[in-house]
């Protein structure tokens, strides 16, 4: 499979201050490019955040497998 085309779907939650990544599905880059999202979980904050796929390390530890905390997040309005 081609890694480009797939994305993976979180919900991010703040709670005391810190934010947690969690996944709740995938995605796939259609020619278009429209996406084709598959989901097994539903925010409640109806608010979803897509990133490209890259796959996991395993010889790294759990830290390195997360989105970087350096990474902004954009609240969609």
């Amino acid at each position: 499979m081609n890694n480009i085309k797939m994305k993976v779907v979180y919900v991010i939650s703040e709670r005391e201050g810190k934010s947690y990544w969690n996944r709740i599905g995938v995605a796939f880059v259609n020619r278009d490019g429209s996406l084709n999202v598959k989901l097994e979980a539903m925010p409640v904050s109806g608010e979803l955040h897509i990133r490209d796929y890259v796959p996991r390390d395993e010889s790294a530890g759990a830290a390195s497998r997360r989105p970087g905390a350096a990474e902004a997040f954009t609240e969609l309005s």
